[in-house]
């Protein structure tokens, strides 16, 4: 167990490394620029004339709140509510407070700390180096705490700014840990070294391992109440498959911040890993509803949310799993066309080909890799080719799969060598070649290391996709007639995720093959109890319709 979770850790920090990586490069041409509320010039992803709009005080974000150094009520409030979107991340709408805060204190120079810590939400560190620069102008006006921040935020950035550097590492979580020796008893500083314990500023607590745990739970223990510690920890705990715990504290998450759609979107999360998938669906709808209705009232793009589409994946996936799929690809396209402004984001677009080669669409599965072929960014080009490839091989175009391959391990060898590693793909093709081309023998010595690798990735989107991406190999070793490998991959399904019908679909298959018909008829039976909401056409359904006539 412990091996297993330094793994997961493992890959959460070359994720975490990634993030860093493409945070800095995207905002590079950011880091000269004034943070001038006067000024309209594009610096993070989302236009200035969004961020600097007025914003009123609002109810049901949670309550949270930091006394800091200001005479103005008003300012206090913009600075508490900035902070409630902050550790929520809503990233446009703290921006919006801090601003708001600014406009009612000029001279808050936390407001400018808080603006910092969400512009590096918006994987902007250039903006949040200028938004730094701001509070240090007016640092007179901070107390002796408050000081201690602009000294973390100040080595955090320069963390943002190069996560490459291990000396810039050490020396911010020096930062944190020269103030929590000086003030123990400051919650918000034990938060800190919590966030501090990952890789990269760009997770923001999405990354915490075991020993992050202690940090949040002194925080708890200093202020009961304080939600960015409970929403952290719950995080944590999700990360390291503690999901009984994080379903309780995500749920109440969600009670005292019902207004957050990362609240519902959580707590899905954690509905979906614990089988209570239509549950997760009420969740990830509601969360659904609070985006559009935001959308529409505060004239936002959906575009400019980094949450938007990410919940739209986790809902196509639940809907996927209940083998609704009518609902599922109209909710993995529409995230698909959504664009993406970090290297992740994109590379999460994979999403919508790789459902498209699980159900046979191969033309389209194609049409969207090779969209993805074309990114400014390395992985989701790695992720294109790799799709592309397979979906040329299931319309046996080998010759075209194996240029796919080479386009694949080029993108692979220009990635960190370490993020290359991680990664499925593309791996998971050369093993496909292999089995399409009668090489059992050698793609089935690849493909225990492909599986081990899809299933140890970070995440509750990574959690789902594991699920599918297994089922579309265990798809692939069945029609190359490696029922070895077919009864592998479906005992690693039903393992891995234990509601989802497809596991014993496949496994039920492999029973089939080796004439076990008592076996065969269990399996289906759960896949048909498990599947009684799917939708009638779906071509799994008609299949074990057929055994069940067969039978005698």
């Amino acid at each position: 167990m412990r091996r297993q979770l330094r793994r997961i850790c493992s890959v959460f920090a070359v994720l975490a490394s990634l993030s860093a990586v493409t945070g800095r490069l995207g905002a590079r041409a950011a880091e000269t620029q004034a943070l001038d509320h006067s000024s309209h010039a594009p610096a993070s992803p989302v236009p200035r004339e969004i961020l600097d709009r007025p914003v009123p005080l609002r109810s049901g974000i949670g309550t949270v709140q930091e006394k800091v150094s200001t005479s103005s009520a008003e300012a206090q409030s913009f600075y508490d509510q900035g902070l409630a979107y902050v550790h929520s991340f809503v990233w446009i709408e703290a921006i919006r407070s801090f601003h708001q805060a600014l406009r009612a204190d000029p001279n808050l120079a936390m407001a400018y700390l808080g603006l910092a810590d969400a512009y590096v939400g918006l994987h902007d560190p250039g903006t949040a180096r200028a938004a730094l620069e701001r509070a240090r102008a007016v640092e007179n006006k901070l107390n002796e705490r408050e000081s201690t921040w602009l000294a973390i935020r100040d080595a955090e950035i320069s963390l943002a700014e190069d996560g490459s550097d291990p000396d810039v590492y050490v020396a911010y979580r020096k930062a944190v840990a020269d103030a929590l020796k000086r003030n123990p008893s400051d919650p918000w500083l034990w938060i800190q070294r919590g966030l501090a314990d990952e890789a990269s500023p760009f997770t923001h607590g999405q990354a915490g391992g075991v020993d992050t745990l202690a940090f949040y739970k002194a925080a708890l223990a200093l202020a009961p109440d304080n939600l960015p510690a409970l929403h952290y920890y719950a995080h944590t705990c999700e990360g390291i498959g503690r999901i009984k715990e994080a379903l309780d504290l995500t749920a109440n998450y969600a009670r005292l911040a019902p207004a957050i759609p990362h609240a519902h979107h959580m707590h899905g999360h954690e509905l979906l890993r614990s089988g209570r998938t239509e549950e997760a669906i009420r969740e990830f709808l509601k969360t659904k509803e609070l985006e559009d209705s935001y959308y529409r009232v505060e004239k936002i793009p959906a575009q400019y949310d980094w949450h938007h589409a990410h919940n739209l994946q986790l809902l196509a996936m639940a809907y996927q799993s209940l083998g609704q799929m009518n609902s599922a690809s109209k909710l993995f396209q529409e995230a698909f066309v959504s664009p993406a402004y970090t290297e992740f984001l994109e590379y999460n677009r994979r999403a919508w080909p790789e459902f498209l080669l699980n159900r046979g669409r191969y033309e389209e599965a194609l049409e969207a890799s090779r969209e993805l072929t074309n990114s400014p960014w390395a992985m989701a080009r790695l992720a294109g080719h790799t799709l592309a490839g397979q979906a040329l091989l299931a319309v046996n175009r080998m010759n075209d799969a194996k240029d796919e391959l080479n386009g694949a391990e080029r993108e692979s060898e220009s990635l960190p060598p370490r993020v290359a590693a991680a990664l499925p793909y593309p791996t998971v093709l050369r093993a496909d070649i292999l089995l399409r081309e009668s090489q059992a023998q050698d793609a089935e010595a690849l493909f225990p290391d492909i599986e081990k690798s899809i299933l140890a990735m970070p995440g509750p989107d990574a959690w789902s996709a594991a699920t599918f991406q297994l089922e579309t190999i265990a798809q692939r070793a069945r029609e190359a007639g490696d029922w070895k490998l077919a009864s592998l991959t479906a005992r690693n399904i039903m393992e891995h995720n234990p509601n989802y019908a497809g596991g014993y679909y496949a496994m039920a298959l492999v029973a089939q093959h080796a004439h076990d018909a008592v076996g065969e008829s269990k399996l289906f039976a759960s896949a048909q109890r498990l599947w009684s909401k799917a939708d009638p056409q779906l071509p799994e359904l008609e299949v074990m319709q057929k055994n069940v006539q067969r039978q005698p």
